[in-house]
């Protein structure tokens, strides 16, 4: 009973709470009797209690090894500000200068610390470990412990190391093992490589039951982020990029839209990382554009949203990020853009990488991807790939897939069929091989096996790939069959899949929703509510673009696109400067054509007493404007659009892009130097008569009237780009 009452006792002196969360009484008691400890607990469960406390009533100085720089400052300046002395945390680590050294040292050898936090790096230095070895060790807590596996989001050589330094400093000193996301993979990594496998597992629920989980398919992608933000003003988030440039884009785009927002990754400075941070803990900063450098350990409870720009790479790295949102038990937004094109950047980046980590990346990657693809429960899927059962009515329709429309299957007889394969043929197939066998799509291992000649070979090809997936996903989620981690993802039938075969009865499984065609309005953001069309004033555009074109017998596209009739009518622009900033209209075109239609559109404004979104018109960032200068400059001097695309070193359709933007916003160029080169004039002089009579500017449209045979897609964009040049700018 006297651990009891100190333990409550030191929870109110110190950190000034009355009662423990959840399991964290048991933890400590544990790791105060001196025991191995392993603790899974989410991200807000108060994970850093479960050391700091036993550290404070034990005899000597607790080793915390953590891996960020960050976090180790975060914890220690809070556990100085409960202690009320300097003395009581410190951190070891490359950032510390000689003399503050030496004062770490003196302050652990005299018995004023009580953590020590320490990276794993330093951790195996020389004067380090023989430091470490002349103290009392009172326990060794190591965080982020999900940094030991391979398997784990990420992944530190350096974490592999510990155990074999832990040994170097002394016996029988205890270990407690902290992370928030594991799967039963990563926890078997983690307990073998730390030779704790007879620590007492504590291992808390992953449901945060706040956070509302979405997947949107990446269109319009930086306008989307953009407009949520604006949605939320006020409100802290996250906005996660896979790559620095990234970040630094997004992060500029956000700021000229009068969002205060602040990038932050590996490549800017200690100083300006820190100071990052503090604005954002402090909320002279609204959101923070991060790679996932940021967060670890970052205590901000009150993060309204995360956005993922990027897909994560993995679905421990997805749940750790999203866990930042709504630490205190309120609103949480998790918004993530996917696209294949991002699937296939992922997959080049492991190209180069040795085998085994390209299969392990791989498997883990393909997770990310049926996530993001199905249209089953996203808290279900969450939950199960952490090992943890879940009924999606317990979702409260907090996520984009149960708030959504669905389409149902009868699943009974495809069910059996793929259960009777694994089970004729045994555990030596992965998904793939099997929705191969079905569709009928012949290949090295699918001959190999003579499974072309298998009587199921090519016997639900009409049903499709996205079928199959869906119910394979499914039969998983329903503890059907089970993914061999250790052995490339291959399926194996779960008791569950026997009896099912045995006795089997009527299923009914989801189809997935093509990520492309899904939508999402933003209707349904706990947050806020994008713009929507307004449909009549779309037509009274249309009218009068009709009409100036008749007038100046010029085609209605030159005078302006339909993408930005659209956005007019989302934004509602009443003056020059204003329509100057909708997509693809630039100075030239808002001068030239913009007069009327922003007469039309301020009567129409007053006439029908409409509150303007002004503050959601999205200015573009100034590199890009940067690039669009120098391909004018290199234009006027007659170089090459090849040669151009090459030395920025994009690709020729992209740089044919770029150009056309430059057009479609009431630039002229004079691009006829290099058309000269690519075209011969009687084929330029079809194109041409061509797009004066056509009703639209479609590319296909020209190439099926024109015949595909003559013509490339590029040959009719050129032309497209000279013809609305030289006629509507």
């Amino acid at each position: 009973m006297e651990i009891e009452k100190s333990l409550f006792d030191n929870l109110q002196d110190f950190f000034g709470f009355d009662n423990f969360k959840g399991d964290q009484e048991a933890i400590i008691t544990n790791v105060l009797n001196r025991k191995d400890t392993f603790v899974i607990m989410p991200t807000g469960g108060g994970k850093s209690i479960c050391y700091q406390l036993p550290a404070l009533m034990s005899e000597g100085t607790a080793i915390v090894i953590s891996p960020l720089i960050a976090l180790m400052k975060n914890q220690v300046d809070q556990l100085r500000a409960f202690g009320g002395r300097d003395s009581i945390a410190h951190f070891l680590n490359s950032s510390l200068t000689k003399n503050e050294i030496l004062r770490v040292k003196q302050d652990v050898t005299e018995g004023k610390t009580k953590l020590l936090y320490v990276a794993p790096e330093s951790l195996a230095k020389e004067d380090n470990l023989a430091f470490l070895k002349s103290i009392t060790v009172s326990f060794v807590a190591v965080d982020e412990a999900h940094c030991i596996s391979e398997w784990g989001h990420d992944f530190r050589p350096e974490y592999r190391k510990i155990r074999q330094v832990i040994n170097e400093v002394g016996d029988n000193i205890p270990i407690i093992a902290l992370t928030a996301t594991a799967t039963p993979k990563v926890q078997s990594d983690i307990r073998k490589n730390l030779q704790m496998t007879d620590a007492q597992l504590f291992k808390s629920s992953f449901n945060r039951t706040n956070l509302y989980y979405e997947v949107r398919p990446k269109q319009d992608v930086i306008k989307e982020i953009v407009r949520f933000i604006k949605s939320n003003a006020g409100k802290a988030g996250i906005v996660y990029c896979l790559s620095r440039k990234k970040v630094e884009e997004i992060a500029e785009v956000l700021t000229i839209n009068g969002i205060k927002a602040l990038p932050y990754h590996a490549g800017l400075d200690a100083k300006t990382r820190a100071e990052t941070q503090d604005k954002f803990l402090m909320e002279d900063c609204e959101v923070i554009v991060a790679t996932i450098a940021f967060g670890m350990g970052i205590d901000k409870p009150d993060v309204r949203y995360v956005i993922h720009h990027d897909i994560p790479k993995s679905m421990e790295g997805y749940y750790q990020e999203t866990g930042r949102a709504g630490r205190d038990g309120g609103d949480g937004f998790c918004l993530a853009f996917y696209s294949e094109k991002d699937v296939e950047k992922l997959t080049k980046f492991m190209k180069d990488k040795p085998v085994s980590e390209k299969e392990i990346g791989t498997q883990i990657l393909k997770e990310v991807i049926d996530y993001s693809e199905s249209a089953v429960c996203r808290r279900k899927q969450i939950l199960h790939y952490f090992g943890e059962k879940f009924d999606e009515t317990g979702c409260n329709s907090m996520c984009d897939n149960c708030r959504s429309a669905k389409t149902y299957f009868d699943a009974e007889a495809s069910l059996l069929q793929v259960l009777g394969f694994i089970k004729e043929q045994g555990d030596k197939f992965d998904d793939q091989h099997i929705i191969n066998v079905m569709i009928g799509q012949n290949n090295q291992p699918i001959s190999s096996y003579k499974h072309d000649s298998h009587p199921l070979y090519g016997s639900g090809k009409e049903l499709g790939v996205n079928y199959w997936n869906s119910l394979i996903r499914q039969a998983e989620l329903s503890d059907f069959i089970k993914k061999d981690i250790d052995h490339y993802g291959l399926l194996q039938l779960t008791e569950g899949g026997k009896k099912y075969i045995n006795n089997p009865y009527p299923i009914k499984y989801i189809i997935n929703r093509p990520m492309e065609k899904a939508s999402s309005d933003g209707s349904e953001d706990t947050l806020g509510q994008s713009s929507t069309l307004d449909a009549e004033l779309l037509k009274m555009l249309k009218d009068l673009r009709k009409k100036i074109a008749k007038q100046k017998s010029l085609p209605p596209f030159v005078i302006f696109q339909d993408p930005s009739l659209e956005e007019m009518c989302t934004h509602y622009p009443v003056s020059t400067e204003e329509l100057k900033k909708i997509q693809g209209v630039g100075s030239g075109k808002a001068m030239k054509f913009g007069a009327p239609f922003v007469e039309l559109i301020k009567k129409y404004v007053e006439d029908n007493d409409i509150d303007r979104p002004q503050d959601l018109i999205i200015k573009s960032t100034a590199n890009k404007s940067a690039l669009k200068v120098s391909i004018i400059q290199n234009i006027d001097r007659k170089i090459s659009l090849e040669d151009i695309a090459s030395s920025k070193g994009i690709s020729y359709e992209d740089m044919l892009k770029e150009v056309e933007s430059i057009v479609n916003s009431g630039t002229k160029l004079n691009i006829g130097y290099f058309v000269d080169e690519m075209i011969d004039p009687d084929r330029q002089d079809e194109v041409y008569d061509y797009f004066k009579s056509a009703e639209n500017d479609s590319i296909d449209g020209a190439l099926n009237e024109l015949g595909e045979e003559d013509y490339s897609f590029e040959d009719i964009q050129l032309m497209r780009i000279k013809f609305i040049s030289e006629l509507g700018n």
